[in-house]
């Protein structure tokens, strides 16, 4: 079954991982898969790395083992980076591999290297996926606007063009404030976006993730959430545990406002998302 049918039915509980550091054995994913597939996600979507660089093969591998545990993978293809031939080779080989689920993404700017010209947007990887083949395509979406857009009402006039390119149902970025989601998805509505959308949630268990989130992805920090930062930032145990608490509180009100699903950013850290898991089961079909 695609992903985009289950949401006629439940809320859907994902997860998302991504492929170990270079200086980390590929072995310490596969144990938090082991653990993390016992708590039955609808789908398991796989990075092409933790710093964004891009290893096809790696995120293919992982996707794979998903497969083979009895879990749909979702293969995370970013494309700013890649040429056409680039993007051809790693679908032929999720054909291969029976994945058929894809978030397309642009993917990260690097200053540093300029962007390869094949696929300059999302939308536009959207519209080639649809010529590729019969696969179910989520994309992103931003609750308090996409760094690069002037404003969240035009961040909202980019989504639309993706979703008329051909996505199926969406992901947001992680967010610490529910009542931004809850705007965006008005605002979204109103511009004829009436995909599902699942709300990406990242409990934060230790401080120097706060800060890279922040400083990545831009979200805001309610006072409620830096309260308890501060704290406990020197409580390792007491941190990672109040962030949990927090994530549960986002999930269960998301849930009581019939959000589509729940997107759990797990840090590849089977604890975290065990107690979530265990803590929302009532409140969505865990």
């Amino acid at each position: 079954m695609k992903v985009k049918e289950l949401f006629k039915n439940k809320t859907v509980y994902s997860f998302e991982v991504f492929p170990p550091k270079s200086t980390s054995s590929i072995d310490t994913i596969y144990n938090a898969l082991d653990k993390l597939v016992d708590l039955k996600p609808d789908f398991i979507s796989v990075t092409f790395s933790a710093g964004g660089s891009g290893n096809s093969t790696l995120a293919l591998d992982i996707a794979s083992k998903v497969k083979s545990m009895g879990i749909i993978p979702v293969l995370h293809l970013p494309c700013i980076n890649y040429t056409r031939e680039q993007i051809d080779q790693t679908l032929d080989e999720a054909k291969r591999r029976g994945i058929e689920h894809i978030l397309a993404l642009r993917g990260d700017i690097n200053p540093d290297i300029p962007p390869v010209k094949d696929f300059v947007y999302a939308s536009d990887l959207i519209r080639y996926l649809r010529t590729k083949g019969d696969f179910d395509i989520a994309a992103a979406c931003y609750p308090e606007g996409h760094p690069d857009a002037e404003n969240i009402e035009q961040d909202i006039e980019n989504l639309k063009i993706k979703v008329n390119a051909g996505a199926d149902h969406l992901i947001t970025q992680l967010f610490f404030d529910n009542a931004y989601f809850w705007d965006f998805r008005e605002k979204a509505a109103a511009k004829g976006i009436n995909v599902p959308i699942e709300a990406g949630i990242m409990p934060v268990v230790n401080k120097k993730q706060i800060e890279r989130m922040v400083t990545t992805c831009g979200a805001s920090l309610p006072r409620k959430f830096v309260k308890i930062m501060q704290k406990y930032e020197h409580n390792p145990e007491a941190l990672r545990d109040a962030g949990i608490a927090y994530a549960i509180d986002q999930i269960i009100d998301l849930a009581a406002g019939d959000v589509d699903g729940i997107h759990l950013y797990t840090m590849n850290n089977p604890y975290v998302a065990t107690k979530i898991s265990e803590a929302v089961s009532g409140v969505i079909s865990v």
